[in-house]
């Protein structure tokens, strides 16, 4: 029954948003194709705006691209006993300050600090990995997969 309320609900997203107004339906196909509604000098302004409040907050949301940006920036993410945090999605909290949905997460420190946060994601922006730090927590730095080294060259060519 969920694999039918999934689809339900994306037929009836679609559905609304070809009855809906030019504006909504760019804005779906925007966010079906993980980009943010907000583009160029607008989402320039906004993120400018949204800076001068704490990452992580309503006002900021950390930006990533899609659920797979969402738990890798948390998966980074390091408690004060140097462990990672557990964390799970609360739900969505509405239009964020970019126009896109805005994503709610509880993050926790078993061990450590901070014992609880809430953090909020936009996860439509297509190609972008923050790197900032939400309050309270240190971030692990992954290092490159190592790269083979280059074929040498053929001496006979």
């Amino acid at each position: 029954m969920r694999q039918h309320s999934g689809f339900l609900s994306l037929a009836l997203a679609a559905g609304l948003a070809m009855a809906a107004p030019a504006q909504a339906q760019d804005r779906f196909s925007r966010m079906m194709a993980g980009e943010s509604f907000l583009q160029g000098k607008e989402l320039d302004k906004a993120i400018e705006q949204a800076d001068k409040h704490a990452l992580g907050s309503k006002e900021n949301p950390v930006r990533v691209a899609r659920p797979e940006g969402q738990r890798r920036y948390l998966g980074r993410l390091r408690c004060s006993d140097g462990k990672a945090p557990g964390f799970y999605r609360a739900g969505n909290v509405g239009a964020g300050p970019f126009g896109n949905i805005v994503d709610l997460y509880i993050v926790t420190c078993e061990g450590g600090e901070p014992k609880e946060s809430r953090i909020h994601m936009d996860m439509y922006h297509k190609g972008h990995d923050e790197q900032r730090l939400v309050p309270g927590f240190a971030y692990e730095v992954v290092p490159e997969p190592e790269r083979a080294p280059a074929p040498a060259a053929d001496p006979r060519a």
